[in-house]
């Protein structure tokens, strides 16, 4: 699983916000961004959660075991890919017309996820031969190329499918019965929970997708923020676009989106990932790649800093004082502080030198970078 990393904040027009995966890894589909519950790392151990693959599956085996026996579970215990077992509570475990369903609820941990609490429901019935997959209420269907799921599939993918494929081979024996089962999961609430992630940029309608590629979600996972980006770009190159955008924040997104016409599926989270964007990108490269951002964090990425959050990266005031020609910003507190002793061309100076940073390491790609203030104004640009 993907190592931990501190809460990433974004503060921008006065508002705090925190991006942060839901639990995944190279088979990411999806990033949400909703409000932070605290603007902090918890000084405490973090307490891991379960994916909605592992619930989905949980699910799955309760709604057989009521079909195919005269059990209704209050408990059932699922073994996830890396030797963990999932022991969740059974909800609303009952037969209906043609099948059985049973509910688990979703509980994230301490990771602000935004299907935490969410209830994953999965309807069970024959199927014609093996095992179907459908998407219920909430959750998505995949309606562009680029992802781990091929379009016009629900949005389920490949690990949690696999668990429940196993759920199903290991019952069906148990029960001796064939095989051959309609798996239907449903979200409570995922259209509405899916506006606040990545979903409709990445073309998966409808709703949530059902991830996880060990059923564990841990805790602020950098990796998983990463492979979100790396999925983007995978969507970006299969519906042929050639322009892209990598931002710090809602704010440089906005900005830059609304500069160049961007479709939202060209805009790329990055956030503070920036190393973790363009090391994919020089693999698989767009034609045109924009970088936006405020100016603390394009001046890091001008300096050289490929992780641009505040607590594994710092402005170089002295380095930054060379560049602007101005001994006064060697005393700043922040580049916002430089920027007002300075003024805008201190704007363009950075833009300048993020662009000449990012285009001698990787110049394969045509970049462009945009600079913005606290208020959303561009204060630097540079092609």
């Amino acid at each position: 699983m993907p190592l931990l990393c501190p809460a990433i904040v974004l503060e921008e027009r006065g508002r705090t916000t925190l991006t942060c995966p839901l639990a995944a890894s190279h088979r990411a589909l999806i990033v949400c961004r909703m409000t932070a519950r605290s603007s902090r790392k918890p000084e405490t151990a973090l307490r891991r959660g379960w994916t909605t693959g592992a619930c989905a599956t949980a699910a799955t085996k309760a709604a057989l075991i009521r079909l195919w026996s005269d059990q209704t579970p209050d408990r059932v215990s699922v073994n996830l890919p890396k030797g963990d077992v999932f022991t969740p509570a059974v909800e609303d475990c009952h037969l209906v017309e043609g099948g059985a369903t049973a509910t688990i609820q979703k509980d994230a941990g301490d990771d602000p996820d935004v299907t935490h609490k969410a209830r994953i429901t999965v309807v069970v019935g024959p199927s014609d031969g093996g095992v179907v997959f459908r998407a219920g209420e909430g959750v998505g269907t995949v309606t562009k190329p680029g992802l781990p799921i091929a379009v016009g599939e629900p949005a389920i993918n490949p690990v949690p499918r696999a668990m429940m494929d196993e759920v199903v081979a290991e019952l069906a024996a148990q029960y001796a019965v064939a095989p051959d089962v309609t798996i239907t999961v449903s979200v409570a609430d995922g259209a509405a929970l899916a506006t606040k992630t990545w979903n409709p940029r990445l073309g998966i309608a409808g709703g949530l997708s059902i991830l996880g590629t060990t059923g564990i979600v841990r805790p602020f996972s950098c990796a998983a923020w990463i492979a979100s980006i790396h999925r983007g770009i995978d969507v970006a190159r299969a519906d042929g676009v050639t322009h892209v955008a990598g931002c710090t924040g809602a704010t440089s997104e906005t900005v830059v989106q609304a500069l160049y016409q961007l479709p939202d599926h060209a805009m790329l989270d990055m956030g503070d990932f920036a190393g973790g964007m363009l090391k994919y990108l020089a693999k698989h490269p767009i034609e045109r790649v924009t970088i936006g951002g405020g100016i603390g964090k394009m001046t890091k990425l001008a300096q050289g800093a490929m992780d641009l959050h505040s607590g594994r990266s710092q402005v170089d005031f002295d380095q930054l004082a060379r560049l602007a020609n101005s001994p006064d910003v060697a005393k700043a507190n922040t580049a916002l502080e430089a920027l007002d002793i300075v003024g805008p061309s201190l704007g363009q100076t950075v833009a300048e030198a993020a662009l000449h940073r990012v285009a001698n390491a990787f110049p394969a790609i045509n970049f462009d970078t945009v600079v913005i203030n606290r208020a959303g104004d561009i204060v630097g640009q540079a092609s």
